[in-house]
């Protein structure tokens, strides 16, 4: 059985991104996933990488608050993001996250790490990003997709080492029709139903 752990960004209820995360959540229960959900503004996760989480990463220590967090990267085998993308990548609480949480997770050795001592999660084996933006695909081609980069290359790397990647982006979504947003949503449901 899947174990999936979604990682929820975006201030505001009632949003585009909040749509999404409820497309990819009834995804996951159309495919008898085990789910777990983290939102990150509800919980009032403090994206700021502190010299005690650096200096918690050199000698092995954890802070108690990432101690759940930590937990659920564990516990999951399919990793899912859902937020917006500002600025051509993650909005800075999911950067935040994983800053915090990664590293956490690397200072507590679980899984190994890598030669740069970077969390080696062997145990995800699916990293999905879920995103919207307000660009364009050609302008986040001509920028980089730095967003992209991230999560395919750089976090990818640190998994599985077979570990499979999913991007699902809804490009120009300040010029989308609603119908175009409806047919998002269903794409996202039903890729996400298709993962086992």
């Amino acid at each position: 059985m899947t174990r999936a752990l979604v990682v929820y960004c975006h201030p505001l209820t009632e949003s585009f991104t909040e749509a999404t995360r409820n497309s990819v959540i009834s995804g996951l229960k159309a495919a008898d996933a085990e789910v777990r959900l983290t939102d990150l503004y509800a919980d009032g996760f403090d994206p700021g990488y502190s010299a005690l989480d650096y200096a918690n990463s050199r000698d092995g220590g954890i802070e108690p608050a990432l101690t759940g967090y930590i937990e659920d990267l564990a516990w999951c085998d399919t990793l899912i993001f859902v937020y917006p993308t500002w600025w051509a990548g993650q909005p800075s609480m999911l950067i935040g996250w994983i800053d915090r949480v990664w590293a956490g997770a690397a200072a507590q050795g679980d899984g190994g790490a890598t030669g740069y001592g970077l969390p080696k999660r062997q145990n995800i084996k699916r990293l999905i990003a879920v995103t919207s933006h307000g660009s364009t695909k050609f302008i986040n081609m001509v920028e980089g997709e730095a967003g992209k980069r991230t999560l395919t290359r750089c976090l990818r790397s640190t998994c599985h080492w077979r570990a499979r990647t999913t991007w699902l982006a809804l490009y120009a979504i300040d010029a989308s029709t609603l119908a175009q947003r409806e047919a998002f949503l269903r794409k996202v449901e039903r890729r996400i139903s298709n993962l086992t």
